[in-house]
């Protein structure tokens, strides 16, 4: 019953396969073809108790991977999305990976990503080898010979890589674009994709990771934003999260980063003219592209600016840098003008018809206001004047109080 579901199982999955052109076999003679020999590949090919190598062989217009008459693998270059190739530097393997643009079966499994390669030491010696000292005589010839293995093999793969480029060069392959990139060593960095820390690194058109399952190969051409979570003072770690443009599609998370590859990333994004937000906290990303996708309105420039922390502050800041250097136009200037002149004109009429003290109104006159004032400064005196003068100053204005009149009304009485 077992064997029997798996067979359905099987039969589903290649059933949901697109289906691929005819390779082209070559027909030349054996030593005048671009092959490698001695080649593992991932997934690896089951129903095998052990790893058994095969060749890989290009042909006109595809690749075939054979390990024996009836397994075979078959990888058209219409294909293949990004090709890469990576010498052993880091790692103790160098290989060569391919991304698809549609899943092909590799034995019983449907995959996206194939890649073929040797490694330079086997993992029974690797784990063996036991640090001893520098000075060590054993310990130097064994780096040496690993060393030599690794020039070796890298030396095996280089002609086939420029002879498939060569051919990729061809007028019949131009609308493919295809060429080995070669991820860059010196820009990678440490991160979790998956479930353990791998090394990390951008190719000139990907960042990928192609030593541990699941592979990681981002298309940089396809992203949207990146986003820099977790980007505070104190954190030993962030992480970093690319959206598509599809906004169907699931964001690439990869977490973990130390803060010290920071400044590192932020100038390789620039370089690569990608778009990058920071951001305190880890976002829920479904969510947001569910609200993208219904946003249908919004700009495409703008529609990321709510994960800009400064948006808030520079529009307060533009709004006050605005209302400093604010000029008023013409118009608004002889607006101003004729207020003020109406103002003017205001105060005028009101002294003459409202706003004036007249006597008939019972109020005091100006005359009569600043005579008090005087005599008010008159009876002060200065500091320097004695108890005695200011004194005098007082009856004499006493005095006057009750003839406001004054001298003049004597005389004329006496008369």
């Amino acid at each position: 019953m077992k064997i029997l579901q798996k067979g359905v199982l099987e039969r589903a999955k290649r059933a949901s396969l697109v289906s691929q052109e005819k390779l082209q076999v070559h027909d030349g003679l054996t030593r005048d073809r671009i092959q490698l020999l001695d080649l593992w590949i991932r997934p690896a090919l089951s129903g095998r108790g052990r790893k058994v190598s095969g060749t890989l062989v290009a042909h006109v217009n595809g690749f075939q991977y054979t390990v024996s008459k009836s397994e075979k693998v078959d990888i058209m270059f219409g294909n293949i999305k990004h090709a890469f190739f990576q010498p052993a530097e880091r790692d103790m393997i160098t290989l060569l990976h391919f991304h698809l643009y549609n899943e092909i079966m590799v034995g019983k499994k449907k995959t996206r990503d194939v890649q073929f390669y040797i490694e330079v030491m086997d993992a029974v010696d690797s784990i063996g080898l036991k640090r001893r000292s520098v000075w060590d005589p054993d310990e130097i010839e064994e780096e040496q010979r690993e060393r030599a293995r690794r020039r070796e093999i890298n030396r095996q793969f280089e002609p086939f890589v420029r002879r498939v480029d060569s051919i990729w060069t061809k007028p019949r392959f131009n609308q493919h674009a295809l060429q080995f990139e070669t991820p860059l060593q010196k820009l990678g960095f440490n991160g979790v994709h998956g479930r353990t820390t791998c090394f990390i690194a951008p190719s000139p058109s990907c960042l990928v990771q192609l030593i541990d399952a699941p592979f990681l190969v981002t298309s940089l051409r396809e992203v949207d934003i990146v986003c820099l979570e977790r980007v505070a003072l104190g954190q030993k770690s962030f992480d970093m999260v690319f959206v598509f443009h599809d906004y169907t599609r699931d964001v690439v998370r990869i977490e973990v980063i130390p803060m010290t590859d920071l400044d590192k990333i932020k100038d390789w994004l620039n370089d690569c003219s990608l778009k990058y937000y920071e951001s305190k906290l880890n976002l829920n990303w479904r969510k947001v592209l569910k609200t993208m996708m219904n946003d249908q309105e919004s700009e495409t420039n703008d529609r990321w600016e709510f994960l800009n922390p400064d948006a808030s502050d520079s529009g307060s800041e533009s709004s006050e840098t605005e209302d400093d250097q604010y000029e008023p136009s013409d118009l608004e200037t002889g607006s101003e003008s004729n207020d003020e002149g109406s103002d003017d004109e205001s105060v005028v009429i009101s002294g003459d018809d409202d706003g004036g003290l007249d006597e008939d109104d019972g109020g005091e006159s100006w005359d009569e206001m600043e005579r008090k004032a005087k005599d008010a400064d008159a009876e002060m005196g200065s500091e320097s004047d004695s108890e005695d003068e200011r004194q005098r100053r007082r009856e004499k204005a006493k005095a006057k109080s009750r003839h406001p009149s004054g001298a003049p009304q004597k005389r004329q009485r006496l008369n």
